[in-house]
Order: C-alpha cells, then sequence, then structure tokens
C-alpha cells in the first residue's frame, strides 16, 4: 500500500509519500504557477510518485471546498475560482487509488490530534497564520467536518474593533488583520519597505517599530477571535503555528492579553493558547492521516 499526500496551499503546492517518518527533504514544494496550475500540480505528483502503484491519495485544499463533489475553488488560483473537480483529476492520473478530500484546516485539526498538541485534549482549536488563516476544530475527539466540507475557516470570525476589509469581501475578519498578506499590506501603508512575512518578523524580533505594530494588532485580533470562538465550542486548548506564530513576543503579548482580557466566562479558566510543533507540515501530514483513515476496514 503506497499512499500520496497533496497539499493545495495558498503559495504552492506540497506533496510526499506517506511512511512512519518522512524527512523534510522528502517532501517536494512548488509555488503556485501564473497559469496551467493542474498541469503543474499533476507533474509533481507524477515526480513523487516515483512509478510507485499509488494505492490512495489524501488532499488538504485551502478553500472553499465542496467535499462530495471533490471540488475546489482556491482564491489563489485564479483559473480554479470557479470550481475544479480535483478530484476526478487526481483519480484519472492514479486510476488505482482512492482519493479523499478535505479543506486544509480539517487536515491541520489531523495533524495535530495524531501527531502534535491536542493528541490528550477532546475539545481544541488548530491555526497555521502564514499568508493566510487555516483551522480545524475537534470536538469530542473528532475534528468537525461540517455539511460542506468548509468548517474551520477561523479566519473569517468578525472582531471587534477592526474594519480592515477582508479579500471574502466582509470588513473585521480576522484573517484581515492576522494573515500574513493582511499584515504586509498594512505596514506596507505605514511605509515599511520589506517583501515578505519572514522578514517583517524578523524586522520585529529587532524592535522595528512598524514591524511590532503590525504583529501587535495581529496579536490582538487573534486573541479577540479565540475569546469569541471558545465559549462557542467549549474548548480548553488552541494550538497556532505558521510563519506568522514563530513572531514571538510582539504578536503573542497582545494575543494572550485579548484572551485573558475577553475569555472570562468561569468555564474557560483552564483556556490554554501555546505555539505548535508541526513546523509547517500539519496540513501535508493531516493529508495523509485522511487517506489512511478512508482505507481501515469498517
Amino acid at each position: 500500500m503506497t499512499i500520496l499526500a497533496l497539499e493545495i496551499g495558498s503559495e504552492g503546492f506540497a506533496a510526499t509519500l506517506v511512511g512512519e517518518e518522512v524527512a523534510d527533504e522528502e517532501i517536494r514544494r512548488v509555488p503556485l504557477p501564473s497559469a496551467a496550475a493542474w498541469a503543474t500540480c499533476r507533474d509533481l505528483l507524477l515526480e513523487v510518485s516515483r512509478n510507485h502503484e499509488i494505492t490512495a491519495v489524501g488532499i488538504g485544499s485551502s478553500g472553499p471546498i465542496d467535499m462530495l463533489a471533490g471540488v475546489v475553488a482556491p482564491a489563489e488560483i485564479p483559473e480554479w475560482r470557479t470550481g475544479f473537480a480535483l478530484v476526478e483529476a487526481v483519480q484519472k492520473t492514479f486510476p488505482g487509488a482512492t482519493v479523499h478530500l478535505a479543506l486544509d484546516g480539517v487536515c491541520l485539526g489531523l495533524a495535530e490530534r495524531n501527531f502534535g498538541a491536542t493528541s490528550e485534549v477532546m475539545d481544541a482549536l488548530s491555526v497555521t497564520v502564514s499568508s493566510r488563516i487555516c483551522a480545524g476544530v475537534m470536538v469530542g475527539g473528532f475534528v468537525v467536518v461540517g455539511r460542506t466540507g468548509n468548517a474551520g475557516h477561523f479566519g473569517h470570525v468578525l472582531v471587534p474593533g477592526f474594519d480592515d476589509l477582508c479579500e471574502c469581501g466582509g470588513r473585521g475578519c480576522v484573517e484581515a488583520v492576522a494573515g500574513g498578506s493582511s499584515i504586509l499590506r498594512w505596514a506596507h501603508g505605514q511605509g515599511w519597505i520589506g517583501n515578505s512575512v519572514d522578514a517583517l518578523v524578523e524586522a520585529a524580533r529587532g524592535s522595528d517599530e512598524i514591524a511590532v505594530a503590525a504583529l501587535n494588532r495581529a496579536g490582538t485580533a487573534l486573541g479577540r477571535g479565540i475569546a469569541s470562538v471558545a465559549p462557542v465550542l467549549d474548548i480548553d486548548l488552541v494550538v497556532i503555528g505558521g510563519t506568522v506564530a514563530k513572531a514571538g513576543p510582539a504578536l503573542w503579548k497582545p494575543l494572550t492579553a485579548a484572551v485573558a482580557t475577553h475569555a472570562r466566562l468561569g468555564f474557560l479558566t483552564s483556556l490554554r493558547v501555546i505555539p505548535s510543533e508541526l513546523d509547517g507540515i500539519g496540513v501535508l501530514a493531516g493529508a495523509g492521516v485522511l487517506a489512511m483513515m478512508a482505507r481501515v476496514p469498517a
């Protein structure tokens, strides 16, 4: 049995064969192309499969998705925005394989449950904050999928005190303030001249005033969003990973302060917010879990 895991992310595609341990050098990554997205993705899958007989493929994709139809419509891939039948395309590439699709946040939740910080709790929120925000919700030990497969869009929780325009068309979404692309946009508007989230995080560590301010407001938005979601789900653990989460005190101090200020109900006194230890491989690892779970006999 040879299983392939695929991630459709906001910055690129990633794929690997699934094994007990997968070294970073075994993960193949390519940036999103300006055109011919499926051809690029297919070539990546064929390269990684290395002529193995693939029996299952697990896919974690940025949303929105239609899980039952096997269709994805990520905003970052213009030619797929109206819907691309990804499962069907992968199935044609590997005719003998079963193909399973889930939202990137669902896969993240599966990875944290199986390999990360949420393995010993029943109710948790797992979040990645990089150029965009994805999240997985776990209730009663099970990662929530939702009616259409889109449960976990934490980035579109509204946060009080912010009115930033979001790419979804709304205002005041967590992602509109705390997503990496949004942080950069705000910092550029204040005169910062760096060109990446990594550079902004590094600048904040060096006490650059604009970078620190950008991450301060992102941390506040994340903390308020967490405080809004926590009482609805009755969770006691939030795990945050991704490029932005590595920013240190500039992000984490206002984040924890916002949680402490707003998550005041008695049953939330044990709520913890901690860094993830999955180091950027959560969605891909969860895609592998998705494929393996689907092949377990009933």
